[in-house]
Formats: C-alpha cells, sequence, structure tokens
C-alpha cells in the first residue's frame, strides 16, 4: 500500500511522491512510517529522512528540524532545509563541521550561539551522511561539546 509523502521547505514544495515507506529522525528517535499509520503530530531533529517507492527503490535526503503530520494516507514534512545528495558541497560541509566544532571546543559561545551551533553541526552531519552514503564512506563522529 502506498501513500503521498509532501516534504516543504521554506522555498516551498520540495517533494510530492507516492511512497510506500518513509523512515525519519524523530524528537524521540528514527520513525519508520507505513500506510495506515495511526495519526500522529510531532516535531524532527535534522537527520536523513529516507522514503521507499513502489517498486522497493530507496531516496535519501538531509533534513533540518521541523515538524511531520501523518495519517493513514499521507505525511506531510515541514522542514526548514532538504536537500538531495547532488545538491550537497561536501568540502562546503566540512569546513562548516570544522568551524562549528571549533567553536563549540571554545567554550567562548553564549546559550543561544552554542544551540544555534550545534542545530548547523547536525544539520552538516546529516548532509554529509547523505552525501557518502552512495560511496560507503559515511559522516564523520560528532565531537562531544
Amino acid at each position: 500500500m502506498s501513500f503521498t509523502l509532501q516534504l516543504v521547505t521554506p522555498e516551498g514544495v520540495t517533494l510530492s511522491e507516492e511512497v510506500e515507506q518513509v523512515t525519519l529522525p524523530g524528537i524521540d528517535g528514527e520513525m519508520g512510517i507505513y500506510a495506515n499509520h495511526e495519526p500522529l503530530i510531532t516535531q524532527i531533529v535534522p537527520g536523513e529522512l529516507s522514503y521507499t517507492k513502489n517498486g522497493g527503490k530507496k531516496f535519501y535526503l538531509a533534513i533540518g528540524e521541523g515538524f511531520v503530520k501523518i495519517t493513514a494516507k499521507d505525511v506531510s514534512i515541514l522542514v526548514d532545509m532538504a536537500l538531495r545528495e547532488e545538491e550537497i558541497e561536501e568540502k562546503k560541509v566540512e569546513e562548516a563541521i570544522a568551524r562549528a566544532q571549533a567553536a563549540i571546543k571554545q567554550k567562548l559561545l553564549g546559550e543561544e550561539e552554542l544551540a544555534a551551533t550545534q542545530a548547523m553541526l547536525l544539520k552538516s552531519m546529516a548532509q554529509l551522511k547523505v552525501k557518502r552514503r552512495r560511496h560507503g564512506t559515511g559522516a564523520p563522529p560528532i565531537t562531544p561539546s
């Protein structure tokens, strides 16, 4: 059975597809969604979203934080970022990760700056994971703050 997956970013509708399954990073851990899921609205965190189209082909996106609304027939996701593998510039992401890790390590950030830097780090790590998935290299570990 399939259902409609719709992904919306500040730029507009990024994706609207009929899919068999969606996996996304929920606030309480990874969520797997299939057709006829119980209705739910919850927060999602930066990470990797995957979905399987009819026929079994799997696709991956790096997503930012946002919300998901799930019904029996559709899944609507509203996030601040959604990027496909081909949209991710690995070198720029690696540089952003290094800058964020250095800023966190210096321990000079205020609470709001620290939270923003950590959020940016999570988004960057998600991008790197999606970008490197095809090559099997994975993403580097996050350095604890």
